[in-house]
């Protein structure tokens, strides 16, 4: 167990850790880590106020998160020039593969937009059955786990794959497989809650977004237990200021919450240090991966959100992130592909790789078991 508490406030939140193989600071089994509560908070809320200054500037931050709105590369404004910078992963699939020689590879991956088609309802963003298997396979030889801003329960339902590891609420609730997994030692569940404390307030909060956004035809609020995301994919864009004021309103009650964008949707996050690269950090830790040099993260995913995994992955100096978009974009990541059926086709590349790799293994081993038994006694 993980104990975080607040000595002026008397604030004791538990975070129930049953990691095999993990073990913070090497505390003995059994026992409670003090993590002061401020290490947690963020002090960089991002405050909507209704004055119309801040609302603007919000709006111009949705325009600019939105898909339909190409944002200029740090590099270049040509789409060549962008390529050259984060090519296919297709096309680099050898230079890839090769970087990863002799390391244990651990797949990310986000959802929308990713295993699935960014689609108007966000409660109709259903994975094909050709990706579920896709990513069964891919999980038969590699840890995998999926890392969304959507419910844990949500995401689980559309992939409903029992043997992966989920992140959800942007990496706030985590589990592992309920029987364990192959690639820790031990068979005890991974639970990972660091936000347990704001979940009635984000309830509140959720309710009071579905009551003002009553007004704005188009909107959809979502709880996703953890957070709140406010979908504008199908509000007319004359009608945005509209919403940022409505959700300015509710916001201002609530200074331990603060407000980030992602494609076309408005997210209200506890303030705690902790996103989907603190998540991928974590994972990789419960998987034994934490100080190791022999780990090569492989994470892929389409949105801004999607970012602080790929920050995490450059700073590490392993592995690569993947950014998924048909736009050139300013991004963290190594590569590139452009749509979901692209991710497929390179889950299923890597899955076909590694298996020609043990094939190979499996026949050298024969090979040399057979010169052992050819030798003279």
């Amino acid at each position: 167990m993980v104990n975080i508490a607040d000595s002026k406030s008397g604030i004791n939140m538990e975070i129930t850790m049953a990691i095999s193989g993990f073990s913070p600071a090497a505390a003995p089994p059994g026992t409670y880590i003090t993590i002061p509560k401020k290490k947690l908070l963020q002090n960089n809320n991002l405050d909507i106020s209704s004055s119309n200054s801040r609302t603007n500037t919000w709006v111009d931050s949705m325009r600019a998160s939105s898909p339909t709105r190409i944002k200029s590369s740090p590099f270049s404004d040509d789409q060549n020039s962008w390529m050259v910078q984060h090519p296919s992963a297709l096309n680099v699939f050898d230079e890839i593969t090769s970087a990863s020689k002799g390391k244990q590879i651990v797949m990310f991956l986000d959802y929308d937009g990713t295993l699935s088609p960014i689609v108007d309802d966000p409660d109709r963003a259903f994975m094909s059955d050709a990706m579920r298997a896709t990513v069964r396979k891919l999980a038969r030889y590699f840890p995998t786990a999926i890392v969304s801003g959507r419910c844990r329960d949500k995401v689980y339902s559309f992939v409903r794959l029992a043997e992966l590891y989920y992140a959800g609420s942007h990496g706030m609730d985590i589990k592992g497989p309920s029987k364990g997994s192959k690639y820790t030692k031990g068979s005890q569940a991974v639970l990972f809650q660091p936000a347990s404390e704001f979940l009635p307030m984000i309830d509140e909060v959720y309710k009071a977004l579905l009551e003002v956004t009553k007004a704005t035809p188009g909107s959809r609020v979502e709880n996703n237990k953890f957070c709140v995301s406010v979908h504008f994919r199908c509000v007319d864009e004359k009608r945005w200021n509209e919403l940022a004021r409505q959700v300015g309103s509710v916001l201002e009650g609530y200074p331990d919450l603060r407000l980030t964008q992602g494609r076309k949707v408005l997210e209200i996050r506890p303030t705690i240090k902790w996103d989907k690269g603190k998540a991928l950090e974590f994972l990789l830790e419960s998987l034994g991966y934490a100080n190791c040099t022999d780990v090569f993260p492989v994470y892929i995913g389409d949105d801004r959100t999607d970012e602080d995994a790929f920050k995490v992955l450059r700073e590490r100096g392993q592995g690569f992130g993947i950014l998924v978009s048909k736009a050139p974009k300013e991004t963290n990541a190594s590569y590139s592909l452009q749509e979901p059926s692209e991710v497929m086709a390179f889950l299923r590349r890597l899955v076909s790789w590694k298996k020609m790799s043990l094939r190979r293994q499996f026949r050298m081993r024969r090979r040399v078991e057979e010169i052992k038994m050819s030798l003279p006694h």
